[in-house]
């Protein structure tokens, strides 16, 4: 199987999370501050007023009724960029529990000289079985017979004369046959280490060797790296 490569989407988004940590510990300290500066300016300016004309209570009262819709606003602001971070956080764990697995795919394979193992879904009513290789623009390169009670083979990438294909993206069918009477031709799955896992807008993308993406519905099954 090709080797996994580091992905940088948890690193972007640990950057992020930072980010807005540390944004959110700003906006508390300004708020401390300020919150502090109100009160002393409200003492001077209380001991300072004239006797035989005081300033309204009632002013005093709406800056106070003021000041403090703003500090509880500004700590909604937090308590939400809290939540989104921790949100975040957790959205990461469950990425990185994707990476570095192998996955059983309906989808083609980037092939680098290693080789790819397929799963050729060959019915089970077969005698006789063939696995089709196609290139990237769909065109077959190549069908051999295989044995119709395997579940699993290696497609290592080597013509009928010995020499090996290029390196490129090659999806795989298999067609059953009994009695030399052809059942069916369908898709033969392929197992793919994930090397990236991100979030788009239909949920969680996965990416394989040779940028290779697929949806997360789309995985039939999981195992750890052999």
């Amino acid at each position: 199987m090709d080797a996994v490569t580091p992905s940088t989407t948890a690193t972007t988004s640990r950057s992020a999370t930072a980010s807005q940590a540390a944004a959110a510990n700003q906006n508390e300290t300004a708020l401390s501050s300020d919150f502090e500066t109100f009160l002393k300016m409200l003492s001077v300016q209380m001991q300072n007023q004239d006797p035989l004309n005081p300033q309204d209570s009632t002013e005093f009262a709406t800056q106070l009724a003021q000041f403090s819709t703003v500090e509880q606003q500004t700590l909604t602001n937090t308590l939400l960029t809290n939540l989104g971070t921790q949100l975040t956080t957790m959205g990461l764990s469950s990425l990185t529990n994707w990476v570095g697995m192998d996955a059983r795919i309906a989808a083609p394979a980037h092939f680098s000289g290693t080789p790819i193992e397929v799963v050729p879904n060959t019915n089970t009513q077969a005698d006789k079985a063939y696995l089709i290789v196609k290139d990237e623009n769909g065109t077959e390169v190549q069908k051999f017979s295989i044995d119709p009670e395997a579940k699993t083979l290696d497609w290592v990438g080597v013509n009928d004369s010995g020499s090996k294909f290029a390196n490129g993206v090659y999806s795989f069918e298999t067609e059953s046959y009994a009695k030399d009477e052809l059942l069916d031709r369908v898709h033969a799955d392929v197992y793919a280490r994930v090397t990236e896992a991100r979030t788009g807008t239909d949920g969680v993308v996965l990416v394989a060797p040779g940028g290779i993406e697929f949806g997360s519905d789309k995985v039939l099954s999981l195992r750890q790296p052999s």
